[in-house]
């Protein structure tokens, strides 16, 4: 391949050294194919070099140009195997050995390559693509590069974050993949590496960011107008003014200090000084005394909010003249209640009205309502009991208190059995379900339920059920001169009285306090005969308990003795005279009688609450009109509609006669009597 253009490297002082060997050179071009020839000549003069050069190269093999700067450097250079391909320049200004290695670093990352400086006086030649992790140069602080060395620097920040700053400076670095910048937020610093060029550029542009700000807080205490109102008031206003500039922050910020009715500042200077205007026009002396306002409520009960409102209304009253020197101690604060509306009329300082607006709408709220179930039933005490009871849930467990002699799965199969094996004072919990539990008790003839009540009260709030009679009592008598007696007679109420106050606590549960009497009249009363007053039987508990919404508190123990006279005779013939006692049989029948309370709370706080347990009350009771209505249709004694009014006809003979038989059989007992049937 023909030489095309020779281009050198000279020393400016003495050419004929280069003019030989370019002779030489020319001599010998037919034996070397070279495109470029790069010639580098040092000559010596006495105690001086010469070392100034100037490069001209078309066309040229790169690794030829790295081999001769290799050679002027006076250092080692490695070249990848991918640094490949020809170079063309050309350079009129003389260059001393630093100038060309700047010379020789940017004609490198001109063509996609860059170099690494190694320990020893070694550089690698690499592309710049692979360089990005390579560079072992780490540069402090005060060293100082400017050419395309590939570099590491740690940049320290004072003022600024590390990493809000990094994503700023990246887009700022090299195009190439040889720079990168990695924030460590530790020590608040930036590890930044590519060109030395390029990192001095960044941290030139770090300087103008890393500052410390004029942004300072300012303190400005107020004369007239409340602190909390008027930061409250500008915060909304700088919020409404930048918020139609999404890009642009609220540079200011405002906190208010009540204790000392002063306003903390927070923002640069100039925005500072606006912010300080406006609040100095808001901080004016009140001129008007007028600030009525009606204020509608919702759900509370506005002659209820009256006392707790006076009394806020004093504590704001004092606090507002301690924190505000402006603030009329002789102003009054008026509140009044209109039970027609529902509405309180407030007069108060603006100050004080918002704060007693604010009050209001924390009191002003929906409340939790709860529904309270109950079940008062007299279980019979025909056999001896234990004391205690072992209550079945729909978990197969239970809570035992005393042993009944009754297991926990026996009990969950025939609940009634075991509210009949307790006796004495007994309490706990139930989780299983509660129409279960009422048909079990209901189902079981020894069973009285005196009441099942359903109350729905708010939370806090008493709720009382009561049925029973008035009975005259006789409270006193006066005899007058005349012997005329004067009897003053007073009523007194007997029967079921449940009174339950629930509270709804944290986590669903419900604080009960139970009060529950069941009183009546005494059957042997005396007060015919001695004119002293009927005698009364009562039971009563007062009881309180934490229970979870949904559970069931059971409460349980009062026993009550009655004796009843019995009568066990067969009909027509119990009746004769003298002979009717034959067929009769008298004794006296003691009975206990246990009360106990079953109750559940159940917690309602939204309208579909109250809507559900009311539609599941429905439900269950239109379930138990279909079943007494299945049971009149599929009766087999009714009344004979086409008979005589009053009398039943026997649509099935043979049943009536076998329940006659069975009834005297059951007279007679084991004395070896009654009737056989003979019908089978």
């Amino acid at each position: 391949m023909p030489l095309s253009i020779i281009k050198s490297i000279y020393v400016e002082n003495d050419k004929r050294p280069f003019l030989l060997f370019l002779n030489i050179l020319l001599n010998i071009k037919n034996k070397l194919c070279l495109s470029v020839a790069i010639i580098t000549v040092q000559l010596c003069s006495v105690g001086t070099y010469a070392n100034d050069y100037s490069v001209r190269l078309e066309d040229a093999d790169i690794r030829e140009f790295v081999n001769s700067a290799s050679r002027i450097l006076n250092k080692t250079i490695i070249m990848d195997p991918k640094v490949k391909g020809t170079i063309s320049i050309r350079s009129y200004e003389k260059m001393d050995e630093d100038k060309y290695q700047q010379f020789f670093l940017n004609v490198l990352d001109v063509y996609g390559f860059t170099v690494i400086e190694m320990p020893n006086n070694i550089l690698k030649v690499v592309p710049a693509k692979r360089a990005k992790g390579s560079a072992s140069l780490i540069i402090t602080q005060d060293d100082i590069l400017n050419g395309d060395e590939l570099i590491n620097k740690i940049v320290p920040l004072k003022y600024v974050s590390a990493k809000n700053i990094a994503p700023l400076l990246r887009q700022l670095n090299d195009n190439t993949d040889s720079g990168s910048i990695v924030h460590y937020e530790p020590n608040n610093s930036l590890l930044i590496t590519g060109r030395a060029a390029v990192v001095n550029r960044l941290i030139s542009i770090i300087d103008k960011f890393d500052r410390e700000s004029d942004s300072i807080a300012e303190v400005l205490k107020l004369k007239y107008a409340s602190a909390m109102d008027i930061a409250r008031t500008v915060n909304e206003l700088l919020r409404a003014s930048t918020s139609s500039k999404k890009e642009m922050p609220q540079v200011v910020k405002l906190v208010a200090d009540e204790r000392t009715n002063s306003i903390l500042i927070n923002g640069d200077a100039g925005a500072r000084k606006n912010t300080v205007s406006i609040i100095r026009k808001l901080d004016q002396e009140q001129t008007a005394d007028g600030n009525t306002k009606v204020i509608y409520l919702k759900y509370a009960k506005a002659e209820n909010l009256l006392d707790v409102l006076n009394g806020v209304s004093t504590s704001l009253k004092d606090d507002k003249k301690k924190s505000s020197p402006a603030f009329s101690p002789n102003r009054k604060i008026m509140i009044k209640a209109d039970n027609q509306t529902n509405a309180l009329i407030i007069s108060a300082a603006p100050t004080v009205m918002y704060d007693l607006e604010q009050v209001i709408s924390k009191l002003d709220i929906r409340r939790a309502q709860v529904l309270v179930e109950a079940i008062i039933v007299e279980a019979q005490d025909g056999e001896g009991m234990n004391l205690g009871i072992q209550w079945a849930n729909s978990y197969g467990g239970g809570v035992s208190l005393l042993d009944s002699g009754r297991t926990a799965s026996g009990a969950q199969d025939n609940m009634s059995a075991v509210v009949n094996g307790m006796s004495g004072l007994a309490t706990g919990f139930y989780r299983g379900n509660w129409s279960g539990l009422f048909t079990a008790l209901a189902t079981n003839s020894s069973n009285d339920i005196l009441a099942t009540p359903s109350i729905v009260t708010l939370d806090n709030m008493d709720a009382e059920f009561s049925v029973g009679q008035e009975v005259p009592v006789l409270s006193s008598q006066q005899t007058t001169p005349t012997d005329k007696v004067y009897n003053t007679i007073s009523r007194q109420s007997v029967g079921i009285i449940l009174k339950v106050k629930p509270q709804i606590n944290k986590g669903d549960t419900v604080l009960l306090e139970i009060r529950q009497e069941v009183s009546s009249v005494a059957e042997n009363s005396s007060a015919d005969k001695d004119n002293i007053g009927s005698t009364f039987n009562k039971r009563i508990v007062n009881n309180a308990v934490l229970v979870k919404s949904g559970d069931t508190v059971v409460v349980g123990g009062l026993l009550d003795k009655k004796i009843t006279n019995v009568i066990n005779k067969v009909p027509i013939l119990g009746d004769i005279p003298i002979i009717g006692a034959l067929f009769r049989q008298n004794k006296d029948r003691v009975e206990k009688r246990n009360l106990i309370l079953f109750i559940k709370p159940t917690i309602i706080r939204e309208a579909d609450d109250y809507l559900y347990e009311t539609s599941d009350k429905f439900r269950a009771f239109n379930e138990k009109n279909e079943n007494s209505r299945s049971l009149l249709v599929n009766s087999e004694v009714k009344v004979n509609e086409y008979s005589n009014k009053g009398r039943l006809s026997t649509i099935n003979n043979k049943k009536v006669i076998n329940l006659i038989s069975r009834d005297i059989n059951a007279f007679y007992g084991g004395r070896g009597g009654g009737i056989v049937d003979n019908h089978n």
